[in-house]
């Protein structure tokens, strides 16, 4: 069973395993993001556009949280595919008990303190009046909902280091599927307003998670713990701490950027909010095929560093960056032919200004996605890699990139400003990953004994 419920990427062709792997995490976060857009969407539809901006303009702040508890549980999931690609399953299990340990005292950390500071960080945000309350509302739910972000992503994130990207998937697809009925019960039966929209992505989750832990139970042989191997260890919780929490202050630090971003929309008015609400939505969703690439990427090199195989990881380095590329064109592609109708799955045909705003917003995202493929290639692919500390810098480049173009730029060019601050981000952040990943490869090529380029 160890060996048939799990994936080795150390061994055959790279493009096959790649792809292999990679579109069961594509449609993964394509329905995550599909369940994070029906919240929008119905309460954009529902219950307004003050609603609407009003969970819109929670978004940075959501992000720089729940993108921590993301980071965390994917740095917790490195050494294990790495001791997976060792062979070392001893160790691989240690690794999986200290992290769940470690996870459940996050998330019982997180959730008390950001609900007590939630409206005191809205405050700070200086979200505007008519939207405060629906962002309150929405925002502590999901925020209450921490412990299932981390359930969810923890197992997630230690199946797919096995090698399995399709299970998830089909968790992840019913969870969907629910959230999306949840919401129109909750808002339109039960009358619980953008607080609905909130508990059913809670309730999606949490189930996603419950499902995948009991699946991870049965079906992984190689996960089963012997005598003691469940016990806490100070120095695995410190391995996992080294990979975990640098990769959540990346999304966090990152996501600092996108808060003061977010400040300067909130300082043009709730039209620009709602535009920009909708518009950083869909770059979300049309982000997704790069954000499985960087996942994939990182269970690749990881599983190969461990197999000290440096020559396939080149190679996939390569692939990755060319699916990339042809899948950022596409997507300029797509912008350019639909970006005038795309908005209406948020907002009426009346709503011309803020359909036009969201637009330019799309736009100026999609003419410079090569940038953020390099970010999810790199930067993935160097926390795989083990050295995580890495991408806390280039998350600080992001963060003094977008904090930039909302201190200095958004006052003096207004709106437009907003819509090229994430393709400013990624280009400061590729300025660092590109040397960081030839430092990194040198640096594997001594420790292993190999002088080949990078």
């Amino acid at each position: 069973m160890a060996r048939t419920a799990v994936k080795d990427m150390t061994q055959g062709k790279p493009l096959p395993l790649i792809l292999g792997f990679y579109m069961p995490m594509l449609f993964g976060m394509l329905f995550q993001q599909l369940y994070n857009m029906a919240d929008t969407m119905i309460v954009g539809k529902c219950l307004g556009v003050d609603a609407l901006a009003g969970v819109g303009s929670t978004s940075a702040i959501s992000f720089m949280i729940i993108g921590f508890c993301q980071g965390v549980c994917g740095g917790f999931a490195i050494p294990v595919a790495q001791k997976f690609g060792e062979k070392n399953e001893g160790a691989l299990r240690k690794f999986v008990a200290n992290s769940g340990w470690l996870a459940a005292a996050f998330s019982l950390v997180m959730t008390v303190a950001v609900c007590l500071l939630c409206r005191n960080i809205l405050v700070w945000m200086d979200t505007p009046e008519d939207i405060f309350q629906y962002a309150y509302d929405y925002i502590f739910v999901i925020f209450l909902g921490i412990p299932a972000t981390y359930l969810y992503n923890l197992v997630s994130g230690i199946i797919r280091s096995l090698g399995d990207s399709t299970t998830p998937l089909l968790f992840l697809l019913f969870s969907s599927l629910l959230n999306v009925g949840l919401d129109f019960f909750a808002i339109l039966v039960l009358d619980m307003g953008v607080a609905g929209a909130g508990w059913a992505t809670l309730l999606a989750q949490a189930i996603s998670g419950i499902l995948c832990l009991l699946y991870m139970k049965k079906k992984f042989e190689i996960l089963k713990m012997r005598d003691g191997e469940w016990k806490p260890s100070r120095r695995h919780m410190a391995i996992l701490c080294g990979m975990g929490i640098p990769m959540g202050l990346q999304y966090s630090i990152t996501a600092i950027g996108s808060v003061i971003l977010q400040t300067a929309v909130n300082g043009l008015g709730a039209i620009a909010v709602a535009a920009f609400s909708a518009g950083n939505k869909l770059i979300l969703f049309f982000g997704c095929p790069l954000d499985a690439l960087g996942a994939t990427m990182a269970t690749y090199g990881g599983q190969n560093v461990g197999a000290r195989r440096l020559d396939r990881i080149r190679e996939g380095r390569r692939i990755g960056a060319v699916l990339g590329i042809i899948y950022s064109a596409l997507s300029l592609a797509v912008i350019l032919l639909f970006g005038n109708v795309i908005g209406l799955l948020f907002l009426d045909s009346s709503q011309t200004e803020i359909l036009e705003m969201t637009r330019q917003f799309l736009l100026g995202n999609t003419l410079v996605f090569v940038g953020l493929v390099y970010v999810s290639v790199l930067r993935f692919l160097i926390q795989g890699l083990g050295y995580s500390k890495l991408a806390i810098l280039a998350g600080v480049c992001e963060m003094f990139a977008r904090s930039f173009m909302g201190f200095v730029m958004v006052p003096i060019v207004g709106y437009w400003a907003v819509c090229f601050a994430s393709p400013a981000a990624w280009i400061a952040a590729d300025l660092f990953l590109v040397p960081a990943y030839l430092h990194v490869m040198k640096d594997l090529e001594k420790l292993f004994g190999e002088t080949k380029s990078a």
